[in-house]
């Protein structure tokens, strides 16, 4: 599947490297799917997937001599697996997240021993940092086996934990508050989402900085022509939590209203195996309105397919509302120069407010979608003013380099403060 923490920490080690720092990127699970050069190349995956799951399910397997483990989480298994599934769903993995979480004391203990294992052969870090907070459970070993302090990116756990059903989403709050007490900094990519994983993790307002997240902007530089008749666009995972369906719904209210006859929509994004159902009940329902004849789908882009794509759009719309703690999908359409029309939640009306590059509807209203795309799509000029303007704050503001000059400044502080620590003892 396309993970946008993937692509996020992948274009970050990319920034940093140039910018002259070593940095080794670790895969878990499985391996990485990019639309840029993979930066963990030549790195082993660990925490394999096939194995992290077997060792849930067996205290057999557990125990299994390592050349079992080496055979079953084989490449080729693990690039099998990788391809018969999407996403996970939170509410079928929630032992293996308490699991997970549990680290030295869960069921996936000799994955992270094998992890500190192979850190030891390598350059010793000034400073670790995870990629999500649901691998809180390694923070603990690391920091007493490789002596460096910890810092924690988030992005999205929250939505996933709360999917879980109600025993286990306060089971897993709990473990991970209790965990996040082994993190120096955690790292939150929009104030909306610093602020609720205060709370949930119980940690002071001091241990959350906020880093926007940034993109790589080579490719979006050259200048786009807004499409004529207009295109109403959406580029995300092709799923009910991104939205899909309501913007479906209501491109079908749209062209039953007739006030923009000529309106076209595209669909573009991740779909998966998991994903395929929802999208053919999607077409089956585009097809009884007649409507798949002004309709596209393009699943799975490469990064130019994905720029040309989103050039090709007038306005882009992810009605997104299970609390996006940032969505990528808008700075990339502000990016080619799109404006966005986002619900009044989560993330998105800060996005828009720091860039301009868009309109916040009431996701309450059902009507209040359609009305709010009419109304944008009725005044093409001042849609384009919107999106050049957007484009250039997000080039200076959302831009990965400067993501990388942030995090670098954040970890010269964590390394410097850990060699104080260490001298006053």
């Amino acid at each position: 599947m396309y993970c946008g923490n993937c692509f996020r920490d992948n274009a970050l080690v990319a920034a940093l490297r140039k910018a002259g720092h070593e940095v080794t990127m670790v895969p878990l699970y499985l391996p990485l799917t990019l639309d840029e050069e993979n930066q963990s190349d030549g790195t082993p995956i660990f925490f394999n997937g096939v194995n992290v799951y077997l060792e849930q399910q067996s205290s057999l397997y557990r125990n299994a001599p390592r050349w079992v483990h080496k055979m079953v989480g084989s490449e080729i298994m693990l690039n099998w697996a990788a391809n018969q599934v999407g996403k996970t769903k939170a509410e079928e993995v929630g032992e293996l997240t308490i699991s997970m979480l549990k680290g030295e004391d869960g069921n996936q203990a000799r994955e992270l021993d094998e992890l500190i294992d192979w850190l030891k052969t390598q350059t010793k870090p000034d400073v670790i940092c995870l990629s999500n907070s649901l691998l809180l459970g390694l923070a603990r070993r690391l920091k007493q086996e490789i002596n460096a302090p910890v810092a924690c990116l988030l992005q999205n756990e929250a939505p996933y934990i709360d999917s879980m059903p109600q025993e286990l989403r306060s089971k897993v709050w709990e473990i991970m508050s209790q965990r996040a007490r082994e993190v120096d900094q955690f790292i939150a990519p929009s104030q909306f989402y610093a602020e609720r994983m205060q709370t949930n993790l119980k940690i002071s307002k001091p241990r959350i900085q906020v880093i926007y997240n940034g993109i790589n902007h080579d490719g979006f530089e050259s200048e786009r022509v807004a499409p004529n008749p207009p295109v109403l666009g959406f580029f995300s995972r092709m799923c009910k939590d991104k939205g899909l369906d309501t913007l479906i719904d209501a491109f079908i209210k749209l062209k039953a209203n007739n006030h923009i006859p000529l309106l076209k929509l595209k669909i573009g994004g991740g779909c998966g195996p998991s994903d395929k159902k929802f999208v053919k009940r999607l077409k089956d329902r585009l097809h009884a309105k007649g409507l798949m004849g002004e309709t596209e789908f393009h699943p799975n882009l490469s990064r130019s397919e994905k720029q040309t794509f989103l050039k090709s759009l007038s306005v882009l719309s992810v009605p997104a509302q299970f609390g996006e703690s940032f969505g990528f999908y808008v700075i990339e359409a502000m990016a080619a120069g799109v404006p966005v029309v986002q619900p009044r939640c989560a993330s998105f009306p800060e996005l828009i407010e720091i860039t301009g590059g868009g309109v916040i509807y009431d996701h309450e209203d059902p009507k209040s979608l359609a009305n709010a795309l009419e109304k944008m799509l009725h005044n093409p000029a001042n849609a384009k003013q919107m999106g050049l303007k957007a484009r250039e704050v997000v080039r200076n503001k959302f831009s990965v380099e400067n993501m990388a000059k942030e995090m670098i400044t954040l970890a010269e502080k964590l390394a410097t403060d850990k060699t104080r620590s260490k001298s006053r003892t």
